[in-house]
């Protein structure tokens, strides 16, 4: 056991999930007690779906080395997969937590499958070709979601895509007692918000522990070496194309997970929700917190989603604001006097940890 924990990277894998399960039993005690006020109590469940965003595509743009600005697009698959699993399992399934967790599954499963699919044309491109296709697929997505109308009653699924914009959900033809899920443009409506700030952190520790090991097994290590030298990882017989994929659809599951927890959090939901900027947000997260520092990305996902609600009090300027922490935290964090500093600083650390090992 000794031994196990004398791995620096095994101690700094349970420092990160120390960090999660410590960070969850405080805002819980806090929001029992309320101590959290509703505005930002609402939020619990949307934060804790941009962190598994976060550490997801962190695995592509930190680890794999690939610039994907498509990543909403894989939470929305998650988002409205997961919501009609979950309204179509209402009858069938009573207990909300097992519901979503089908959900979740579904969700998952769904952008996997897409993420594969698009992986297959797209991970044969690199640099600003692989950004501009994810880029592409994320609006595409948004556009095929726009289209859809979805209805569930007694004989199933009912679905119509609606690309003249002339059909209704009147055009399903649901029987008595059947729900129209998905409304075209106007996204999903009337949906059970079975969401937990519980399942929530669940999702983070899977997500973590999925990530962290696949990180520091064989398969992450062949990652690391397609991103660092591509040609010398071929010349060993390291194939690319299978270890690149591995990393994008892994993180495309996990981004459904997310979108299927984010997307039954709420009773109404539209696909305009999922657009670039979401995508942008989320990539902002990852350079914030560090390319390939897992746990740099669940603080920065946290802070940067709790800020604007924080700034809420500063009405019309709260975003002006926001932009303004967002640069003096990438100027600070990037000063070369900072960075000299944090460099002097890990020769100590280093020879205290040697001090302790022996």
């Amino acid at each position: 056991m000794l031994k196990f924990l004398k791995d620096k990277k095994t101690r700094s894998d349970l420092v990160t999930y120390a960090m999660v399960i410590l960070a969850f039993a405080i805002v819980s005690f806090m929001n029992a007690s309320h101590m959290i006020p509703r505005s930002l109590s609402g939020q619990l469940v949307p934060i804790t779906s941009y962190i598994v965003m976060a550490i997801s595509l962190n695995l592509v743009v930190g680890i794999s080395g690939e610039l994907s600005l498509g990543h909403a697009g894989f939470m929305s698959v998650g988002a409205f997969t997961g919501i009609i699993t979950a309204m179509s399992l209402s009858t069938v399934i009573e207990s909300d937590p097992v519901r979503l967790l089908v959900a979740i599954l579904v969700g998952a499963l769904c952008a996997a499958v897409a993420g594969f699919l698009i992986g297959l044309p797209v991970m044969r491109l690199q640099g600003d070709y692989l950004a501009i296709v994810t880029l592409a697929f994320g609006e595409i997505i948004k556009e095929i979601i726009n289209c859809l109308i979805v209805g569930f009653d007694a004989n199933g699924l009912h679905v119509i895509f609606n690309a003249s914009g002339s059909k209704t959900v009147a055009d399903l033809g649901l029987m008595e007692g059947g729900i129209a899920i998905i409304k075209g443009a106007q996204g999903a409506s009337g949906t059970d918000k079975i969401s937990t700030f519980f399942a929530g952190f669940v999702l983070i520790m899977v997500a973590l522990v999925i990530i962290l090991n696949l990180v520091r097994s064989r398969t992450g290590r062949a990652i690391m070496a397609v991103r660092d030298n591509r040609i010398a990882a071929e010349s060993v017989g390291i194939s690319t194309m299978k270890y690149r994929m591995i990393a994008f659809v892994v993180s495309a599951a996990l981004a459904g997970a997310a979108g299927a927890l984010f997307g039954n959090n709420f009773s109404q939901l539209s696909a305009a929700k999922f657009d670039f900027n979401t995508s942008i947000l989320i990539l902002v997260f990852v350079v914030l917190g560090g390319l390939g520092n897992m746990r740099g990305s669940i603080i920065s996902a946290a802070v940067l989603t709790i800020l604007p609600e924080a700034l809420r009090q500063f009405s019309d300027y709260r975003m002006l604001v926001y932009a303004v922490v967002l640069i003096l935290v990438m100027l600070v964090s990037n000063n070369p006097t900072i960075q000299g500093w944090v460099a002097r600083l890990k020769p100590a650390k280093k020879q205290e940890e040697a001090d302790v090992d022996a």
